[in-house]
């Protein structure tokens, strides 16, 4: 049986589909299932989880531009390890090197801000895909 929201192939009893939540129809009397999916040919199928929605393309490019030696604009999107690292080398390594690590982590963000509003950065840590 599979989920007339997202296509996923749910096992049969299963009251809600695990992949978008969506309630599942009963199955048929003749032991058939109610509803048949079938995504069209060369076309990409994204999935989410249940309550999250796609990230902005340009919020994420614009923090990476403006606050990317913080890290910022990996919170945002998900990538905390590569953000803490960026944060914690621009406040702890740009105290002991006099800002140059600072410096560095700045242009590593503003190089990630603008890959991200060019297209070349197109999805969040979930691999969902950013909105414009």
């Amino acid at each position: 049986m599979f989920c007339k929201n997202c296509g996923n192939e749910i096992p049969e009893g299963t009251k809600f589909c695990a992949n978008c939540g969506q309630a599942v129809e009963e199955s048929m009397p003749n032991g058939g299932s109610s509803y048949s999916y079938t995504p069209p040919q060369n076309t990409t199928v994204y999935t989410t989880a249940p309550g999250s929605e796609a990230k902005s393309k340009m919020a994420a490019g614009l923090l990476g531009i403006f606050l990317g030696g913080f890290g910022i604009h990996n919170f945002y999107l998900g990538f905390t390890n590569k953000a803490l690292i960026q944060l914690l080398v621009s406040l702890i390594g740009g105290v002991i090197t006099c800002g140059l690590a600072t410096v560095a982590m700045e242009i590593w963000g503003l190089v990630e801000g603008i890959q991200i509003l060019t297209g070349t950065i197109n999805t969040d840590a979930q691999g969902v895909p950013l909105k414009d």
